[in-house]
Protein backbone atom coordinates (compact mmCIF):
# COMPACT_ATOMS: atom_id res chain seq x y z
CA UNK A 1 0.00 0.00 0.00
CA UNK A 2 1.23 3.67 -1.24
CA UNK A 3 2.20 5.79 2.13
CA UNK A 4 0.31 9.36 1.64
CA UNK A 5 1.67 10.78 5.19
CA UNK A 6 1.82 14.30 5.65
CA UNK A 7 1.25 14.48 2.04
CA UNK A 8 -1.06 17.07 0.58
CA UNK A 9 -2.95 16.24 -2.39
CA UNK A 10 -4.87 18.56 -4.63
CA UNK A 11 -8.29 16.78 -6.38
CA UNK A 12 -9.59 19.01 -9.29
CA UNK A 13 -13.56 17.52 -9.84
CA UNK A 14 -13.05 15.81 -6.47
CA UNK A 15 -17.23 15.98 -6.67
CA UNK A 16 -17.58 13.65 -8.98
CA UNK A 17 -16.96 10.16 -9.82
CA UNK A 18 -13.84 9.64 -10.26
CA UNK A 19 -12.48 12.38 -8.37
CA UNK A 20 -14.24 11.03 -5.10
CA UNK A 21 -12.75 7.71 -5.22
CA UNK A 22 -9.33 8.98 -5.42
CA UNK A 23 -9.74 11.36 -3.06
CA UNK A 24 -10.55 8.53 -0.81
CA UNK A 25 -8.04 6.52 -1.21
CA UNK A 26 -5.60 8.78 -1.11
CA UNK A 27 -7.07 10.09 2.34
CA UNK A 28 -6.88 6.19 3.41
CA UNK A 29 -3.24 5.60 2.50
CA UNK A 30 -2.80 8.59 5.18
CA UNK A 31 -3.25 11.99 2.79
CA UNK A 32 -4.35 15.17 3.65
CA UNK A 33 -6.83 15.77 0.62
CA UNK A 34 -8.19 19.19 -1.04
CA UNK A 35 -11.27 18.08 -2.27
CA UNK A 36 -11.98 20.89 -5.14
CA UNK A 37 -14.89 21.04 -7.23
CA UNK A 38 -17.01 24.39 -8.62
CA UNK A 39 -20.07 22.53 -7.02
CA UNK A 40 -19.09 22.85 -3.31
CA UNK A 41 -22.23 20.88 -2.22
CA UNK A 42 -20.45 17.83 -4.35
CA UNK A 43 -17.14 18.26 -2.40
CA UNK A 44 -18.40 18.37 0.64
CA UNK A 45 -20.31 14.78 0.50
CA UNK A 46 -17.03 13.25 -0.13
CA UNK A 47 -15.09 15.03 2.35
CA UNK A 48 -18.08 13.95 5.01
CA UNK A 49 -17.19 10.92 3.83
CA UNK A 50 -13.58 10.91 4.41
CA UNK A 51 -13.28 12.27 7.55
CA UNK A 52 -16.24 9.92 9.01
CA UNK A 53 -13.86 7.24 8.33
CA UNK A 54 -10.74 8.68 10.10
CA UNK A 55 -9.15 10.49 7.20
CA UNK A 56 -8.24 14.47 6.91
CA UNK A 57 -10.34 16.49 3.57
CA UNK A 58 -10.82 19.72 3.26
CA UNK A 59 -13.32 21.47 0.61
CA UNK A 60 -12.29 23.98 -1.87
CA UNK A 61 -14.31 25.91 -4.12
CA UNK A 62 -13.06 25.87 -7.63
CA UNK A 63 -13.68 26.84 -10.53
CA UNK A 64 -10.60 25.78 -12.89
CA UNK A 65 -11.64 28.00 -15.76
CA UNK A 66 -10.87 31.43 -13.89
CA UNK A 67 -7.43 31.61 -13.02
CA UNK A 68 -8.44 33.88 -9.93
CA UNK A 69 -10.36 30.83 -8.09
CA UNK A 70 -7.74 29.03 -8.99
CA UNK A 71 -4.98 30.91 -7.46
CA UNK A 72 -7.38 31.72 -4.48
CA UNK A 73 -7.85 27.73 -3.65
CA UNK A 74 -4.43 27.04 -4.11
CA UNK A 75 -3.35 29.64 -1.42
CA UNK A 76 -6.03 28.45 0.75
CA UNK A 77 -4.72 24.81 0.56
CA UNK A 78 -1.41 25.80 1.85
CA UNK A 79 -2.14 27.33 4.41
CA UNK A 80 -4.39 25.11 5.23
CA UNK A 81 -3.06 21.58 4.62
CA UNK A 82 0.09 22.45 4.44
CA UNK A 83 3.10 22.40 1.42
CA UNK A 84 1.29 20.73 -2.04
CA UNK A 85 2.86 17.58 -3.27
CA UNK A 86 0.24 16.28 -4.92
CA UNK A 87 -1.60 17.70 -7.79
CA UNK A 88 -4.44 15.29 -10.07
CA UNK A 89 -6.06 17.12 -12.52
CA UNK A 90 -9.06 15.18 -13.05
CA UNK A 91 -11.96 17.85 -13.59
CA UNK A 92 -13.74 17.71 -17.24
CA UNK A 93 -16.57 18.04 -19.50
CA UNK A 94 -18.36 16.42 -22.13
CA UNK A 95 -20.94 16.73 -24.92
CA UNK A 96 -21.86 13.90 -27.17
CA UNK A 97 -22.12 15.32 -30.56
CA UNK A 98 -20.05 14.90 -33.90
CA UNK A 99 -18.18 17.51 -34.89
CA UNK A 100 -20.48 19.70 -37.54
CA UNK A 101 -23.44 19.85 -34.89
CA UNK A 102 -21.13 21.12 -32.57
CA UNK A 103 -20.98 25.04 -32.21
CA UNK A 104 -18.48 27.37 -31.20
CA UNK A 105 -19.95 27.71 -27.88
CA UNK A 106 -19.17 24.02 -27.43
CA UNK A 107 -15.76 24.69 -28.43
CA UNK A 108 -15.73 27.10 -25.96
CA UNK A 109 -16.40 25.11 -22.61
CA UNK A 110 -14.73 22.29 -23.95
CA UNK A 111 -11.43 23.85 -24.00
CA UNK A 112 -11.92 26.36 -21.12
CA UNK A 113 -12.53 23.16 -18.86
CA UNK A 114 -10.73 20.50 -20.43
CA UNK A 115 -7.45 22.08 -21.73
CA UNK A 116 -7.32 25.93 -20.58
CA UNK A 117 -8.74 24.92 -16.74
CA UNK A 118 -5.45 22.11 -16.64
CA UNK A 119 -3.10 24.99 -17.41
CA UNK A 120 -4.25 27.22 -14.82
CA UNK A 121 -3.71 24.69 -12.43
CA UNK A 122 -0.34 23.86 -13.62
CA UNK A 123 0.24 27.48 -13.84
CA UNK A 124 -0.17 28.01 -10.28
CA UNK A 125 0.56 24.73 -8.70
CA UNK A 126 4.14 24.46 -10.48
CA UNK A 127 6.15 27.28 -9.22
CA UNK A 128 5.34 26.12 -5.70
CA UNK A 129 6.27 22.03 -6.57
CA UNK A 130 9.57 23.91 -8.23
CA UNK A 131 10.79 25.62 -5.41
CA UNK A 132 10.77 22.74 -3.59
CA UNK A 133 12.51 20.48 -6.02
CA UNK A 134 9.42 17.90 -5.63
CA UNK A 135 5.96 17.06 -6.55
CA UNK A 136 3.84 14.54 -8.67
CA UNK A 137 1.81 15.51 -11.18
CA UNK A 138 -1.63 12.94 -12.10
CA UNK A 139 -3.10 14.29 -15.06
CA UNK A 140 -6.81 12.37 -16.20
CA UNK A 141 -7.15 12.39 -19.93
CA UNK A 142 -9.07 10.11 -22.16
CA UNK A 143 -8.75 6.96 -24.31
CA UNK A 144 -10.53 9.48 -26.63
CA UNK A 145 -6.98 11.02 -27.08
CA UNK A 146 -4.96 7.81 -28.16
CA UNK A 147 -7.57 6.31 -30.44
CA UNK A 148 -10.08 9.05 -31.22
CA UNK A 149 -13.72 8.63 -30.47
CA UNK A 150 -16.93 9.37 -32.58
CA UNK A 151 -18.87 12.23 -30.95
CA UNK A 152 -16.24 13.72 -29.05
CA UNK A 153 -13.72 15.45 -32.03
CA UNK A 154 -13.35 18.61 -29.49
CA UNK A 155 -12.95 16.52 -26.01
CA UNK A 156 -10.39 14.10 -27.57
CA UNK A 157 -8.66 16.89 -29.06
CA UNK A 158 -8.20 18.53 -25.67
CA UNK A 159 -7.29 15.45 -23.79
CA UNK A 160 -4.48 15.12 -26.18
CA UNK A 161 -3.45 18.37 -25.61
CA UNK A 162 -2.83 17.16 -22.15
CA UNK A 163 -0.84 14.44 -22.95
CA UNK A 164 1.72 16.32 -24.92
CA UNK A 165 1.36 18.99 -22.17
CA UNK A 166 2.33 16.25 -19.64
CA UNK A 167 5.38 14.92 -22.09
CA UNK A 168 6.72 18.49 -22.25
CA UNK A 169 6.54 19.32 -18.87
CA UNK A 170 8.18 15.81 -17.97
CA UNK A 171 11.06 17.23 -19.80
CA UNK A 172 11.14 20.24 -18.52
CA UNK A 173 11.14 19.81 -14.91
CA UNK A 174 13.29 16.12 -14.63
CA UNK A 175 15.52 18.42 -12.86
CA UNK A 176 12.79 20.03 -10.56
CA UNK A 177 12.43 16.54 -9.22
CA UNK A 178 9.24 16.73 -10.09
CA UNK A 179 7.26 13.76 -12.18
CA UNK A 180 3.99 14.22 -15.07
CA UNK A 181 2.20 11.19 -15.80
CA UNK A 182 -1.17 10.65 -17.49
CA UNK A 183 -4.00 8.41 -16.63
CA UNK A 184 -6.76 7.45 -19.71
CA UNK A 185 -9.91 6.24 -18.29
CA UNK A 186 -12.09 4.11 -20.59
CA UNK A 187 -15.86 4.35 -20.51
CA UNK A 188 -16.72 4.52 -17.05
CA UNK A 189 -20.03 4.78 -14.44
CA UNK A 190 -19.70 8.57 -13.99
CA UNK A 191 -22.21 11.40 -14.07
CA UNK A 192 -20.44 12.49 -17.31
CA UNK A 193 -20.48 8.94 -19.12
CA UNK A 194 -24.16 9.30 -17.96
CA UNK A 195 -24.55 12.44 -19.85
CA UNK A 196 -22.55 11.36 -22.93
CA UNK A 197 -25.01 8.41 -23.59
CA UNK A 198 -27.85 10.83 -23.33
CA UNK A 199 -26.45 12.71 -26.16
CA UNK A 200 -26.14 9.71 -28.31
CA UNK A 201 -29.83 9.44 -28.32
CA UNK A 202 -29.92 5.66 -27.64
CA UNK A 203 -27.90 5.33 -24.22
CA UNK A 204 -28.99 1.42 -23.77
CA UNK A 205 -27.54 0.44 -26.61
CA UNK A 206 -24.69 2.82 -26.72
CA UNK A 207 -23.55 0.97 -23.00
CA UNK A 208 -24.30 -2.59 -24.32
CA UNK A 209 -22.24 -1.35 -27.50
CA UNK A 210 -19.31 -0.73 -24.99
CA UNK A 211 -19.81 -3.40 -22.72
CA UNK A 212 -19.42 -5.78 -26.13
CA UNK A 213 -16.38 -4.04 -27.17
CA UNK A 214 -14.37 -4.27 -23.68
CA UNK A 215 -12.53 -7.49 -23.61
CA UNK A 216 -12.95 -7.74 -19.67
CA UNK A 217 -16.48 -7.94 -19.99
CA UNK A 218 -17.79 -4.77 -18.18
CA UNK A 219 -18.00 -0.98 -18.19
CA UNK A 220 -15.46 0.75 -15.83
CA UNK A 221 -16.41 1.75 -12.27
CA UNK A 222 -14.56 5.03 -10.42
CA UNK A 223 -13.03 2.61 -7.78
CA UNK A 224 -11.27 1.18 -11.05
CA UNK A 225 -9.37 4.61 -11.36
CA UNK A 226 -7.52 5.27 -8.40
CA UNK A 227 -4.96 2.45 -7.91
CA UNK A 228 -3.00 3.83 -11.26
CA UNK A 229 -3.71 7.21 -10.06
CA UNK A 230 -2.26 6.67 -6.64
CA UNK A 231 0.72 4.55 -8.13
CA UNK A 232 1.65 7.67 -9.94
CA UNK A 233 1.87 9.96 -7.31
CA UNK A 234 3.19 7.80 -4.94
CA UNK A 235 7.45 7.35 -3.94
CA UNK A 236 7.33 3.47 -6.09
CA UNK A 237 6.97 5.64 -9.40
CA UNK A 238 10.05 8.14 -8.34
CA UNK A 239 11.71 6.39 -12.02
CA UNK A 240 8.64 6.71 -14.04
CA UNK A 241 7.41 10.34 -16.11
CA UNK A 242 5.88 11.10 -19.31
CA UNK A 243 4.23 8.17 -19.21
CA UNK A 244 0.48 7.63 -20.15
CA UNK A 245 -1.47 4.38 -18.46
CA UNK A 246 -4.71 3.51 -20.32
CA UNK A 247 -7.67 1.88 -17.79
CA UNK A 248 -10.16 0.64 -19.74
CA UNK A 249 -10.88 -2.98 -19.45
CA UNK A 250 -8.63 -3.52 -22.51
CA UNK A 251 -10.89 -1.55 -24.62
CA UNK A 252 -7.60 0.06 -26.01
CA UNK A 253 -4.13 -1.55 -26.06
CA UNK A 254 -1.81 1.05 -27.30
CA UNK A 255 1.45 0.29 -27.14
Amino acid sequence: MNDFTDKTIVITGGGGGIGGATARRFAAQGGRVAVCDRDPEAAARVAQEITAAGGIARVYGCDITDRASVQRAMAAVETDLGPIAVLVNNAGWDVFKPFLQTSLEDWQRLIAINLVGALHMHHVVLPLMVARKAGRVVNIASDAARVGSSGEAVYAACKAGLVALSKTLAREHARDGITFNVVCPGPTQTALFEDYKKGAGNADKLAEAFRRSIPLGRIGEPEDLPGAITFFASDAAGYITGQVLSVSGGLSMVG
